[in-house]
């Protein structure tokens, strides 16, 4: 076992340089809104048409902020997914 000794200074900027890590990675959170590629990854699907379904059907909530552009709600997807989750046994 090694024993290592550090000056105050060092040891804080040590824990400085830690929390800086771990806030950086709890910034790293998912966005409310997701593209179609994402949507589909998520509900682990490999068709746009089935996404184009649970859209039309109002299963997942999305925004169309321009034409061509179709954001899904992250949230209304995992609801989806705890909805038709089958409880064990």
């Amino acid at each position: 076992m090694e024993v290592i000794c550090l000056h105050d200074e060092a040891f804080y900027a040590l824990i400085d340089k830690v929390l800086e890590r771990v806030q950086q990675q709890q910034a790293v959170r998912e966005d409310k809104w997701i593209s179609g590629s994402e949507a589909m990854k998520k509900l682990r699907i490999q068709s746009k048409t089935t996404l184009q379904k649970l859209r039309d059907e109002g299963s997942i909530r999305f925004s169309q902020p321009e034409k061509k552009i179709i954001l899904y709600d992250s949230d209304s997807i995992n609801d989806y997914l705890s909805r038709h989750s089958k409880s064990t046994f």
